[in-house]
C-alpha cells in the first residue's frame, strides 16, 4: 500500500505569518494536532504541532502575557528541519521513518508542493484495516518452522473449512529464530473445528489456547 491511498488530502494549513491564536483556533475547530505552514506558492515552509502551541500558550496566572503570546507569529516557533514523504512511498517505510524519528506526522510533497499529510492516527487506522481487526472475525496464531510451503499447507486446511482469510501477518519467534509466528484473522466467530484440524495436522496453535479448546 502506498501513501496516497491513506494520506489526508484536504490538509488544513496556515502561513508562517499567522499567529499562535490562529493555530490554536484552527486546532480546536478541526480537532487536529499538526498544522503545515505553506508560503504563497503552496510550498512547505514549516510545521507547528499541538506541543509547540502548548509550550508558548499563555499562562492563566499572568494574564498580561496573553495578548503578546497569542499574537506571536508562527514563524517564531515552527519546525523547519522537516522529514517529508511522497505519495508513492510505501506506508511501511513511512511508519518506520516516523517511529525512528519519534514524530507524529509527515507532510507529503509532490514536485515541492504540499499535497497531503500522514499522521500516526492514519497509520494506526490503516493497521486496523489491513489486519481486519474491525470486522467480525477470529485470530489464530500458529508457530511453524521457517520452511517453504508451510503457509500453503495451513491455508489449504482453512480452505477446506470454507473460511475466508482476512489477513495474514508473519513475524520471527523471539524464542527461536528458526521459527515463525503466523497470525491469521479469519472470517468466523467459532474457529474450534478449524483449530482442531490444524492441531491434528501437527501444527502448533498458540492462540486461541483456553480451557475447553482442543489440544
Amino acid at each position: 500500500m502506498i501513501v496516497e491511498e491513506i494520506m489526508q488530502k484536504n490538509v488544513k494549513t496556515l502561513t508562517p505569518k499567522n499567529t499562535v491564536r490562529d493555530a490554536l483556533q484552527l486546532m480546536q475547530k478541526e480537532r487536529i494536532r499538526h498544522i503545515p505552514l505553506v508560503d504563497g506558492n503552496g510550498k512547505l515552509a514549516g510545521v507547528v504541532t499541538e506541543r509547540d502551541i502548548k509550550e508558548v500558550a499563555p499562562n492563566p496566572f499572568f494574564p498580561n502575557e496573553q495578548m503578546e503570546k497569542l499574537a506571536l507569529p508562527l514563524e517564531k516557533i515552527m519546525k523547519t528541519n522537516l522529514l517529508t514523504g511522497h505519495p508513492l512511498d510505501f506506508i511501511e517505510d513511512m511508519a518506520a521513518l516516523m517511529n525512528d524519528n519519534r514524530i507524529g506526522c509527515l507532510p507529503i510533497l509532490e514536485r515541492g508542493k504540499l499535497v497531503g499529510i500522514v499522521t500516526g492516527t492514519d497509520l494506526l487506522q490503516t493497521f486496523v484495516d489491513l489486519t481486519g481487526a474491525g470486522q467480525p472475525s477470529s485470530q489464530i496464531e500458529i508457530r511453524v518452522r521457517n520452511r517453504t510451503g508451510v503457509l500453503r499447507e495451513i491455508t489449504e486446511i482453512i480452505y477446506e473449512h470454507h473460511i475466508n482469510i482476512l489477513s495474514v501477518l508473519i513475524y520471527p519467534d523471539r524464542k527461536n529464530l528458526d521459527n515463525r509466528i503466523l497470525v491469521f484473522r479469519v472470517s468466523t466467530m467459532n474457529p474450534v473445528t478449524l483449530i482442531s484440524h490444524l492441531k491434528e495436522a501437527g501444527f502448533d496453535v498458540l492462540w486461541p489456547n483456553m480451557p475447553g479448546m482442543p489440544r
